[in-house]
């Protein structure tokens, strides 16, 4: 252990702790700093960088969720396991990006402001309905929206009538490029970005891309509707179960699969943040073989509460290995249906000869708006708003749980709009779910999200526990009844 000789730059352009936390990643990246090496405590860095101790916790907080250190109780924070990061680092790598072309080519609403189908599907009516896939859409700047579209509409002319890129517009591509570069360090150009009307549309896209005879892996559990629409696809699909870091590398490794499809930021429903360590060892098994890939689907990688959103997969990608998936459903309103997804090279030249025809699904208009919208800083601004409502939620509902944790133990607590609650006293999920519901509370099951059931014993019941479509007071009044209702 020793103390660290950061130089910490004060013109603001960084913030301290993102300053500490690069440090540090970059010390571990190239080796300079070893497995099961003990980093400085956090009195003493803070210290002897003369900051305030809360501002090395952040960085450190950082650091463990994306798998660079760990922590041991009473002993500190020590340098995690990095031979499969430097042996991938080492490879011969390919291009990432392909080159940008020259010139641009010529989810029903509930109460209270809450629109729904962020992630699935709603059934049914309850008094309150903790369910993960409704978004909060009561500070939506519907003016601003208005005034754009108002604007779009009376300035484009009739060209904007006429049919577009099959890509989508080349002006949106830009612009998802750039925010997804500085918000999810994903490498890519314009050109390899195609725009879509939902995530459904794009994995039919790969459909056509991947081929018909395909086996692809999916984390067991996961979400439920691409599981579906793969197994429309006549798809062999592949269970591989999961532990604390995410989708098995090891199990992976014994199928004969050619596709995996993991949710590496924020895994639904589990909420694991997959560490590095992991994405390492999964890329390693993508670039085995020439036809290998790993979908990422980033869902919700906005909506993180404690220190800066973890890094894409793709942006550990040096092979062209990683398909990456998107959409602005969650982060401004399923309603607009627009997602995009990011090609690799070889993938990308196969779209432009065979789904070239396929125009694009989402209206010129409404791509548009959503570029105007972007590009004026309105959605950075309504996405700080958003974590804002969000976070207070989460903390309201993180603290109505504590006096529960006799009972179960809260999981996933760490970014996205729900949290699981995994019960410890021996009651199945279909007694605390029909509980609920006799209470007039809906709550969801976790074996609803199972593509394989785990053997029985083998895992608790766990409930998911949504916040996204609840005001405060509901999600007060809601948990209260819970309570009564699982005493």
């Amino acid at each position: 252990m020793y103390d660290m000789a950061i130089h910490l730059r004060t013109d603001g352009t960084k913030r301290l702790y993102e300053q500490i936390y690069e440090h540090i990643r970059q010390e571990i990246r190239e080796g300079k700093l070893l497995a099961g090496e003990r980093l400085p405590s956090t009195r003493s860095l803070a210290e002897y960088l003369q900051v305030s101790r809360s501002t090395v916790d952040t960085a450190y907080e950082q650091l463990l969720s994306e798998g660079y250190i760990e922590a041991s109780p009473y002993r500190g924070y020590f340098v995690c396991k990095m031979e499969e990061l430097f042996r991938l680092e080492g490879l011969d790598a390919g291009s990432g990006a392909a080159t940008a072309s020259q010139a641009p080519p010529a989810e029903g609403a509930a109460s209270g402001g809450v629109l729904a189908r962020g992630r699935g599907q709603g059934v049914g009516r309850a008094r309150y309905d903790f369910s993960p896939y409704e978004i909060d859409m009561s500070a939506f700047p519907f003016p601003v929206w208005m005034r754009i579209t108002k604007n779009v509409l009376s300035e484009s002319g009739s060209g904007l009538f006429s049919q577009g890129e099959p890509q989508g517009e080349w002006d949106l591509r830009v612009t998802i490029s750039r925010y997804l570069h500085s918000s999810r360090g994903v490498e890519c150009v314009p050109d390899q970005v195609v725009v879509g009307a939902g995530n459904d549309y794009l994995l039919l896209l790969l459909e056509k891309l991947l081929g018909r005879d395909v086996s692809i892996a999916m984390e067991n559990p996961t979400y439920k509707k691409a599981y579906r629409i793969f197994r429309s696809f006549a798809y062999r699909i592949v269970a591989v179960d999961m532990d604390e870091d995410g989708m098995s590398a090891a199990r992976l490794e014994q199928e004969n699969v050619t596709a995996a499809y993991v949710m590496p930021s924020h895994q639904f429903p589990t909420g694991t943040v997959m560490p590095i360590g992991r994405r390492t060892q999964l890329l390693r098994w993508a670039q085995m073989a020439d036809d290998r890939y790993l979908i990422e689907d980033d869902y919700d990688s906005e909506f993180r509460y404690r220190g800066k959103p973890i890094p894409s997969l793709q942006a550990s990608d040096r092979d062209g290995k990683v398909i990456y998936i998107g959409t602005f459903s969650k982060a401004i309103a399923p309603a607009i249906r627009v997602s995009y997804m990011v090609l690799p090279p070889v993938l990308l030249e196969r779209y432009r000869r065979e789904c070239s025809i396929y125009s694009s699904t989402v209206s010129r208009i409404d791509q548009r708006i959503l570029n105007e919208f972007i590009r004026e800083g309105h959605f950075e601004r309504h996405l700080n708003k958003m974590r804002k409502i969000y976070r207070a939620k989460h903390e309201l509902l993180l603290d109505r749980l504590r006096p529960w944790r006799d009972r179960f133990q809260v999981l996933g607590e760490n970014a996205g709009l729900h949290l699981l609650l995994s019960c410890q006293d021996g009651r199945t999920e279909e007694e605390l779910v029909r509980k609920a519901r006799q209470a007039g509370v809906r709550v969801y099951g976790m074996s609803d999200s199972y593509i394989q059931e785990p053997e029985k014993g083998q895992k608790n019941a766990t409930i998911l526990l949504g916040y996204g479509g609840l005001d405060e007071k509901q999600i007060l009044e809601g948990t209260a009844l819970l309570e009564k209702a699982w005493k």
